[in-house]
């Protein structure tokens, strides 16, 4: 899988389907750079890391995380650097910890035949929290690149967070435009309040975490027409 660039500031490590892993974002600031999405296993991370280092780019210092999904963070045990979480995620990801636990990992390969794809070698799961939490928004200065993080509601789960490079013009934003687990409802509500928080960003580009780069009209006029029904 080969890394790409975006704009001048960010890239990206495409999504895979057969693996059910999603799109990671590496922004690069003059200072320090950050990624999005912590990868679905460490096998995952270290894949997207020598990609980075094939194009000379430095391993990020911090690693913000859309939402608790593990496709999006189970890769967090081997990060480089600190993991940035809004704290409902956080939680999520203490809560499945416990369960696998109390359970082990027997419930976790039979949610998705894509999982087990992921862990057919024998990697061990791991789940992990960040190492820091915000609430609400976050503004995070890169060196000379600016990115800014919004919690928002949306159709997927109860603790999406977007990833804004104003500078840049790009968005971020997981799999908040995905209906809910296991039935993959999009209650038109929660739709409506995305296509909000989605135009109310300069972003002209929006990056969803399985599926090629979208426009902000298309990703706001998809939303706005799954309310609709």
């Amino acid at each position: 899988m080969a890394l790409y660039q975006l704009t001048e500031r960010v890239w990206v490590y495409p999504y895979e389907e057969a693996r059910d892993r999603p799109n990671l974002g590496y922004i690069r600031g003059d200072s320090w750079s950050l990624a999005v999405d912590a990868g679905h296993s460490a096998a995952h991370t270290g894949e997207f890391y020598r990609a980075l280092q094939a194009q000379g780019l430095p391993l990020p210092a911090v690693t913000v995380l859309t939402h608790w999904h593990w496709d999006h963070t189970f890769g967090m045990h081997a990060v480089h650097g600190l993991c940035l979480a809004n704290a409902r995620t956080n939680q999520h990801l203490a809560d499945f910890r416990k369960q696998l636990e109390r359970e082990g990992p027997a419930s976790f390969f039979a949610l998705d035949e894509r999982i087990r794809r992921e862990y057919a070698g024998g990697e061990p799961v791991i789940v992990t929290t960040a190492d820091l939490t915000f609430s609400g928004s976050m503004r995070l200065d890169l060196g000379a690149c600016d990115v800014r993080l919004m919690e928002t509601e949306a159709p997927h789960t109860d603790d999406s967070t977007l990833v804004h490079v104003p500078g840049e013009k790009i968005l971020f934003i997981g799999d908040a435009a995905c209906g809910a687990l296991p039935a993959w409802n999009k209650d038109p509500a929660l739709c409506r309040k995305l296509a909000a928080a989605i135009e109310g960003t300069c972003a002209e580009t929006v990056l969803e975490g399985h599926w090629t780069p979208q426009t902000r009209r298309e990703s706001v006029d998809d939303l706005l027409s799954d309310a609709e029904g």
